[in-house]
Order: structure tokens, then C-alpha cells, then sequence
């Protein structure tokens, strides 16, 4: 049996077989110490009293198929992310009963000192260490060390939510976390059908308010086709459906911004055709009068000009960076590319300028 990858997802990862004893037994026992069944209130009144729940740790059985499935449909999940073949053996509960038996787990320590954030209408608690800051700050040298010990290149794999696919575990892993912690607390489980008719419930938004604002920006839209129509002409909405409350204004006209002998506002965008490189792009925004010093694509940053790396992109073209630094998977449909760019002028005062379109098709 071929193991080796996939067994350090289940043998070392705390966010599969040890986050099932976090959440579902651990942070129970810290919650009934801090909060025992016969704990009173500061007026004396019993604290575990409806609308809250006595809460249940659980205690993980291989041969419970629900925790198994849990732990199976979390493995397979985080070695996609991480780009780790999956082996056949894995979807095997009896092979996997055997993986999952020997993770040691750290017996539970109650802790000194801990905040317990309480919702008198809720029928669940949450436990929150003290001082945050202090968690936060040991997490990101735990992430700095695991950088260090990735390979040249390395990318994580997102995972893109898709209810509809039976084969892929996404709704096995939510149902499994939903029902997980409804034993915590002895509320009804559901099965998968029933998780997957919750998590896709969009009906409702349709049919009511995302319907109306639809409709409303396609109003907009006819006279904006229609063109020659003044600002005053368009209408912005505000509408709450639960009074209901409709009211409707004339938009304010976007601030017109002037530099040298141009002018321009929000509205505007600003085209330049071909594939420029990043040296041509400033190039062309300096024959302007601005000094480009940060450009991005989406929500990556493809220069900078506090970052002397970025100076080895000058020459490269801005598609290509799009490709190479944003991971950008570019259509054979798509002719363009908008980028964001923050300039100043020749005093080095900021200057908002349009949104920047690349057309290289």
C-alpha cells in the first residue's frame, strides 16, 4: 500500500483528524469546565437554561461512519489544495480506520484564563483565548517556518464550492461538520440531500429582492443603450421590502479630476491597444504627466516601485505578467485585460486616474 503523501495529511494535518477533536470534543470539555451543568448566573439563575444547550463532547470511533466520512471527505479536500495524488486506499473505510488509528492525539488540558463570548439567544457558545494577539502572532512563524520548507515555485490549489457534484466531497464534509455539530449539542441530524437543499436555498433572493434589483438596473440599462440621456435622467434606488420602502434620487455626477489638459472622471476608462511591456505601460502614463508607482491586476500586484525585484518585470509584457505573477487563466474569448494603477503627478501628489484596459486582441 502506497502511502506516503496522502498519510501525512491524515497523520499530521491539525485541520482534519486533530480539528475533529478541537471543535467537537475539546472546546466542549473547555466550555463545561468553565461552564458546569450546574453553573448559576450572576442573578442565580441556572446558566444552562433554555435557549442554550448543555453541550456533548464527542468521543471519535472508527466505527462510526459518520466521524470516518468526516475525516475522509476533509483528507481528500486538503491534499487537493495542496496538489497530493489521492490513493485508491484512502476511500476505503477499512483502510482508512487503520491510518486514522494511529494519529496520536494529545490527551485534553483544560485551559486557565479563558474568555467564553456568550449570546443569550444563541444556543451555542464560542471560547476565544484572551490575548489574540499573541495566537496571531505564533501562527504566522508557524507559516514562516512551513514556508521555508516548501519547493521553488510551490502554489496552493483553491477549491472552488460546487454543491451539484456528487464526486467531489464537498457536501459530504458540510454535512458531516453541520450533523458533527448538531451531536454536540442534540440537535437533529440531517442527511447529505437534505445539507445540499439548505446550502443551495436561493429561491427565496431570486424570486424577491435580487429579482427587483435586477429589474431595476435593467431600467437603467435601456436608457444607457439609448444613449443622449442626461445624469438626471438615471435614478438610484434604495428599496427594504421588509416595510417596504421604496425611494428613488437622481445620482450625484462623478467628480471631474483635471491634470495638465485633461480632464476625466470615474466613469471614464482609459484603452491602449497591443501588449505592452511594463516599461512601454509606464512609458506611455509618463507621456501624460504621471508617475505610475503601483500597478495591479485583480487583487495581485504586478509592480511596484518600493520593490527593487519589480524592476526585473520592466521588460517583460503585461499579459504575460498577468499569466506568470496573478495566475491569471486567460480564455481564448477575452481581448483585454483592466488593470488598477496608482499615480502621482510631477509634485508627487496622488492622482486618481481611470481604470487602465490592455486590448492585446
Amino acid at each position: 500500500m502506497n502511502l506516503p503523501l496522502y498519510t501525512h495529511i491524515i497523520y499530521s494535518d491539525p485541520m482534519l483528524f486533530i480539528l475533529f477533536e478541537d471543535y467537537f470534543s475539546n472546546r466542549m470539555k473547555q466550555l463545561i469546565y468553565t461552564f458546569p451543568e450546574d453553573a448559576l448566573t450572576s442573578t442565580g439563575a441556572p446558566f444552562w437554561s433554555a435557549p442554550k444547550r448543555f453541550p456533548r463532547p464527542l468521543e471519535f470511533s472508527v466505527s462510526d461512519l459518520s466521524h470516518l466520512n468526516f475525516v475522509l471527505a476533509g483528507s481528500i479536500l486538503r491534499a487537493e489544495t495542496f496538489g497530493i495524488p489521492v490513493p485508491d486506499w484512502a476511500k476505503n473505510p477499512k483502510k482508512l480506520a487503520e491510518a486514522v488509528d494511529r494519529v496520536i492525539v494529545p490527551d485534553f488540558q483544560p485551559k486557565q484564563g479563558v474568555k467564553i463570548e456568550t449570546d443569550e439567544n444563541a444556543t451555542s457558545l464560542s471560547s476565544a483565548s484572551i490575548d489574540d494577539a499573541a495566537v496571531i502572532d505564533e501562527l504566522i512563524k508557524k507559516l514562516e517556518q512551513r514556508r521555508k520548507t516548501l519547493p521553488s515555485g510551490y502554489v496552493m490549489k483553491p477549491i472552488q464550492f460546487e454543491k451539484d457534484d456528487d464526486t467531489n466531497y464537498h457536501m459530504d464534509f458540510i454535512a458531516g461538520l453541520a450533523n458533527m455539530r448538531a451531536r454536540n449539542y442534540s440537535i437533529p441530524e440531517v442527511d447529505k440531500l437534505r445539507a445540499k437543499f439548505i446550502a443551495g436555498r436561493i429561491i427565496p433572493a431570486i424570486a424577491t429582492s435580487t429579482a427587483m434589483a435586477t429589474g431595476l438596473v435593467c431600467l437603467e440599462l435601456y436608457k444607457v443603450i439609448d444613449g443622449g440621456h442626461k445624469v438626471e435622467d438615471y435614478r438610484n434606488t434604495f428599496a427594504n421590502l421588509a416595510l417596504p420602502l421604496f425611494s428613488m434620487a437622481e445620482p450625484v455626477p462623478p467628480k471631474v479630476i483635471k491634470h495638465q489638459d485633461m480632464s476625466w472622471t470615474v466613469w471614464d476608462r482609459w484603452t491602449i491597444k497591443g501588449n505592452p511591456t511594463l516599461r512601454e505601460l509606464i512609458k506611455w502614463l509618463a507621456d501624460k504627466g504621471l508617475d505610475a508607482y503601483s500597478i495591479s491586476c485583480g487583487s495581485c500586484l504586478l509592480y511596484n516601485s518600493m520593490f527593487p525585484r519589480h524592476k526585473d518585470r520592466m521588460d517583460k509584457k503585461v499579459v504575460d505578467l498577468a499569466r506568470d505573477v496573478a495566475r491569471m487563466e486567460i480564455p481564448p474569448y477575452r481581448r483585454h485585460l483592466d488593470l488598477m494603477v496608482a499615480c502621482e503627478d510631477e509634485e508627487e501628489n496622488d492622482v486618481d486616474i481611470p481604470q487602465v484596459s490592455v486590448y492585446f486582441r
